[in-house]
């Protein structure tokens, strides 16, 4: 089984040109056409099971046309599981959550670089806390993202905003996912604030020979891996921006994982998550 718990796409009407103008902000090239076709054809090819699909809210009332398209996918396709994705000035918060709760939903999205709000503010920490207490996971952007200047979730907000939703809910199981090796382009804060915590991580963009994003050592990628516990890591490829079938091979080839840790990493632990 391999789960990729880290996939984009878009309405077929918009995905031209929203796959175009995300090439030019961010000076990379995509590997499929961002449709939900293109990413069925990748999976094909690649062997991917199940992929995740992390819708990305970029303004306040996006919501429900959000919210239609995920559930039509999710209606549809057995083989894609879609999040929900919220901005932090969204009204409403709890009855929407609720609302994706109720709906079959697995969890949410967050990217605080595109709502240009760090990730331990009050707006986000409401946010989680309340998906949390309803069971639904969440995941976030983690890290340098190539069209911004600014991190609006370096690992020590990270670290501080667990901290804060843990306390606040006396929650015990991990449910937060940490993308991009837990913080594209600052692995050594990574290495320093997350590994350990009560969190996922996934590994997508980790690989920087595949052509898109970072540039980490085998080596590192290895000892976040071992140091943060393989049962708590879940592979990923942010497809359509890293090729899925590169990054299968890529990631079999790593060394210093064993075959057991790799098998937990492709699928088994995505598998117990979403069973939740």
């Amino acid at each position: 089984m391999i789960i990729d718990f880290h996939t984009h796409v878009f309405p077929d009407k918009i995905a031209q040109r929203t796959i175009a103008a995300l090439e030019g902000a961010a000076d990379v090239k995509a590997h499929t056409d961002g449709t939900l076709s293109g990413l069925l054809k990748s999976m094909a090819h690649a062997g991917v099971d199940k992929s995740v699909i992390l819708p990305v809210t970029t303004r306040k009332g996006q919501f429900d046309s959000i919210t239609r398209f995920a559930k039509a996918v999710n209606d549809e396709h057995d083989n894609l599981i879609s999040f929900g994705g919220i901005h932090p000035d969204d009204d409403d918060v709890t009855e929407k959550l609720s609302f994706l709760k109720d709906n079959g939903f697995k969890g949410i999205k967050l990217h605080p670089d595109y709502t240009e709000t760090f990730i331990d503010d009050e707006r986000y920490i409401h946010i989680i806390s309340e998906a949390c207490r309803l069971g639904l996971l969440v995941i976030t952007h983690a890290g340098k993202d190539p069209a911004y200047d600014v991190i609006h979730c370096p690992p020590d907000k990270g670290r501080n905003m667990l901290d804060r939703v843990y306390e606040l809910t006396s929650f015990s199981e991990p449910f937060f996912i940490f993308a991009h090796l837990g913080g594209n382009c600052v692995e050594s804060d990574v290495e320093k604030y997350l590994v350990g915590q009560n969190c996922y991580i996934d590994i997508s963009c980790s690989f920087g020979d595949l052509g898109n994003f970072s540039d980490v050592s085998d080596e590192t990628i290895v000892r976040i891996i071992k140091n943060h516990g393989a049962e708590k890591i879940l592979f990923a490829t942010d497809c359509p921006w890293n090729d899925q079938k590169a990054y299968i091979k890529r990631f079999k080839e790593l060394d210093g994982i064993s075959d057991t840790e790799k098998d937990l990493i492709l699928g088994k632990n995505a598998e117990r998550l979403l069973s939740r």
